[in-house]
């Protein structure tokens, strides 16, 4: 999906956001930990997106978001929640069927929904998909406003949320039961049935309007609320099967890569929500403020940061249960500095350089997670498909890593055609369109789908698409139904997993903690009968 795109429908999703933050608020809640109190040296900035990667439609998608920012006043989503480890004092062996219990306090990652994602350009219409990204909607907003729209968002937390992480998580340091099943993984997707992001929540970056900011800042910035228990045991009444959640680690770590025992903690409790929930869940490296864009210039640095990143990850959770699933990045996987596939900048020889970062990225995150003990040999894991655009995933240059466990599936996302799923407005790059269902339109659907199952299904390869979801301000609640139903049951029909994407209170009431609209919940679910 086109990241610019994201950009843009998360700016024009942000009202909804806040609104509801307002409306819902009650008296402040601040979720602090000690740690926390001293833990401005190790929040250090993360690289914005490098320019040399924007292409002219990146500059023209930009433009029309920054302008769409400053209309609703702003676009600030939160991400990462605290996190705490200490070191393992015991481990069993590391056998195939380990089901350990772990005395370490497992880090966790995580990820948000409508995060700010930065693929490729967004100059063409129809062609990649739109997780409601707003990475820089997020720098954009006035500093008062900004400032005024966390402290809005951090008093929407109930009661519960008072709990600082670094306590809730004391009384549960020990992985949740269970192990590695013998069980595969398209048997696994096919268990997880369909699923929802946690999103514009843990992976929140760009909250600059705050200085020394701590877990709690990052996880309100972008219009959340504290994440509760009883949230995540929403999404698991509803009926959903597995949570995406989208995580932006840099936001504090060290100059050495080290993530901050807060943040890994934080995550790690609303891992064992969702798993005590009966939820699967997934875990990534999302957007995290753009650094995947200095991978053509400074690969090692960046492998570096990605390894270091992953090697923790895979240390605080190898004791958890199969239901637990990394994945190996959001969908930055793919470099227009290299090759641009809309102007066909870079050629050939350009091509091939991008799709080798991405399969040598996928290739060092499987072998990161395997050596790490644990269950980790056996951990079932979710690849990134370039951009996770469809037709570039089911390119014969994209390669699926090498692994001898053949636990490894692949994640597309899904937003076409784009000027349905992202625009309310017309834009320089596609006039807006504001209703779904005609056989073309389902004819589209279903031929991507298949393409899709033809490339990895009917190889034996699973397929989650981690992302699908449309922009609600210009399109009727029919419309809307209609479309995220249709894309349920055609993907589920195809044995792929789909995974809504949802941000606070669009979809899911995060004050109510229950689904906004029945009927869609409905459709949706109906998918798997």
């Amino acid at each position: 999906m086109n990241l610019k795109m994201k950009k843009l429908l998360a700016a024009l999703l942000a009202p909804v956001m806040l609104l509801s933050a307002a409306c819902s608020a009650g008296s402040e809640v601040e979720v602090t930990t000690p740690s926390e109190v001293t833990s401005a040296a190790t929040t250090p900035q993360e690289s914005e997106r490098d320019s040399e990667e924007s292409s002219e439609s990146e500059t023209s998608s930009e433009t029309a978001q920054t302008e769409k920012t400053e209309e609703t006043s702003e676009t600030v989503k939160t991400e990462e929640t605290e996190a705490t480890e200490t070191e393992e004092t015991e481990e069993t062996t590391e056998s195939e069927e380990v089901t350990s219990e772990e005395t370490t306090e497992e880090t966790a990652t995580a990820s948000t929904t409508a995060a700010p994602e930065e693929t490729t350009a967004a100059t063409t219409a129809a062609t990649t998909a739109v997780t409601t990204s707003a990475t820089t909607a997020a720098t954009t907003t006035s500093a008062a406003a900004t400032t005024t729209t966390a402290a809005t968002t951090t008093t929407a937390a109930t009661t519960a949320a008072t709990t600082k992480p670094s306590e809730t998580t004391s009384a549960s340091t020990t992985a949740p039961a269970g192990g590695m099943r013998q069980i595969t993984t398209m048997e696994l997707v096919r268990e997880m049935g369909v699923g929802i992001n946690l999103g514009n929540t843990l992976e929140s970056c760009h909250v600059t309007w705050i200085s020394n900011p701590k877990v709690s800042d990052f996880e309100t910035a972008w219009g959340s609320p504290i994440i509760t228990e009883d949230i995540i045991k929403g999404y698991a009444k509803c009926g959903f099967g597995v949570l995406r959640i989208p995580v932006a680690w840099s936001n504090l770590m060290s100059a050495d890569y080290t993530i901050h025992p807060d943040y890994m903690a934080r995550v790690k409790q609303i891992v064992d929500w969702t798993l005590d929930s009966g939820m699967y869940a997934i875990v990534n490296i999302h957007y995290d403020s753009g650094w995947w864009s200095e991978f053509p210039t400074d690969k090692e640095k960046c492998m570096k940061k990605y390894t270091r990143v992953w090697e923790q990850i895979a240390e605080a959770f190898k004791g958890y249960p199969d239901k637990l699933m990394f994945e190996s990045l959001n969908e930055e996987g793919g470099w227009e500095s290299l090759w641009n596939r809309y102007t066909g900048g870079g050629g050939s020889e350009g091509k091939a350089k991008s799709f080798g970062i991405l399969n040598e990225i996928n290739q060092k995150f499987v072998d990161i997670v395997r050596s790490a003990g644990g269950n980790n040999p056996k951990r079932h894991l979710l690849i990134a498909g370039y951009n996770t655009d469809i037709d570039l995933t089911c390119d014969s240059l994209f390669v699926m890593p090498s692994d001898k466990e053949n636990r490894c599936a692949v994640s597309v996302h899904y937003y076409t055609p784009s000027t349905f799923c992202i625009l309310e407005e017309d834009a320089d790059w596609g006039k807006a369109k504001t209703d779904w269902g005609s056989d073309k339109d389902v004819k589209e659907l279903t031929g991507n789908l298949d393409k899709v199952k033809k490339r990895f299904i009917d190889s034996g390869i699973p397929v989650i698409i981690g992302e699908y979801g449309v922009s609600t301000g210009n399109k009727t609640p029919d419309t809307i139904r209609l479309f995220l139903s249709s894309v349920a049951k055609e993907a589920y029909d195809r044995q792929i997993c789909p995974v809504l994407w949802d941000i606070t209170n669009v979809f899911y009431d995060r004050q109510q903690c229950k689904f906004k609209d029945d009927q869609l919940l409905k459709q949706i679910m109906a998918a798997k009968s």
